[in-house]
């Protein structure tokens, strides 16, 4: 898909990758919808966007952990867009550690990482299957592909957003629906950054230690690109492919590999 002209909607959009995304989408011709909790930072990713291009963008604060926000958004989105030819669900949460962490913790996990998708898609559908098009791109995390040392809820909750990807896809590939899910590895954003601890005999973040940090705007241009190709999977990190071969051909060895990378980072 080329973005010139597109209606677009991106969440998490005050900050990190999803704030890259719009500029990168607006930069295309774009129109913006920009959805996040942060009203604050939205009007202000917003204002410097519409002094680009007046009326291109609409800033819309919103805690998309439930059915009703997230069927406001696509409401919304549409009072301002019109037909939505791209919903970009990239709000995402890094929370919670083993089974000592709370239901309710569990819980915003799945709302958030998970739920938010589907009842997006929800809202999206049917507009999309009698138009006989529309595209919905997810972020997941290359945790949803591997998994996540340190925090169960976001390894199972990543990797149940890759599954909605790609059950979306199979479903409603052959009636126009494009689908594409994001899947980096480290990138240098608020999330990353929360990870770092520091002081004697602090252990290191684990998504340091696996490979490259890159820069949202990198992250960005990539998207950009793999859209371009109507690719399913967006791999900023190459080596993640190599990572998932692994993985799928000698299991027990990558099970190994990732307990021995589990001990070296978190002493355990």
């Amino acid at each position: 898909m080329e973005l010139k002209d597109k209606n677009t909607v991106v969440t998490g959009a005050a900050n990190g990758i999803g704030k890259a995304i719009a500029e990168r989408f607006h930069q295309q011709g774009a129109r913006v919808v920009l959805a996040d909790r942060d009203q604050v930072a939205l009007d202000a990713v917003a204002a410097e966007l519409n002094a680009k291009r007046p009326n291109s963008v609409i800033a819309l604060a919103c805690d998309l952990s439930t059915e009703k926000a997230n069927a406001e958004l696509v409401e919304n989105s549409k009072k301002f867009l019109g037909f939505i030819d791209l919903f970009f669900a990239n709000a995402g949460v890094g929370v919670g550690s083993d089974l000592s962490t709370p239901e309710s913790v569990w819980n915003t996990a799945f709302d958030i990482n998970v739920h938010s998708h589907r009842w997006a898609v929800k809202y999206l559908i049917d507009d999309w299957l009698a138009a006989g098009h529309g595209y919905f791109v997810s972020t997941a995390s290359a945790a949803g592909l591997l998994a996540q040392i340190g925090s169960a809820p976001y390894s199972v909750t990543k990797h149940a957003a890759l599954a909605f990807a790609e059950w979306l896809s199979i479903t409603y590939g052959n009636r126009g629906i494009l689908v594409s899910c994001l899947c980096p590895q480290g990138v240098n954003t608020n999330m990353l950054r929360s990870g770092d601890r520091t002081g004697a005999g602090a252990n290191s973040n684990v998504v340091r230690v696996a490979g490259a940090v890159l820069e949202p705007e990198t992250v960005a241009e990539i998207v950009v690109n793999t859209l371009r190709d109507e690719t399913f999977l967006i791999l900023p990190h190459p080596e993640v492919a190599q990572y998932v071969a692994k993985k799928a051909t000698e299991h027990q060895r990558w099970l190994a590999g990732m307990r021995k990378l589990q001990h070296r980072v978190l002493d355990i």
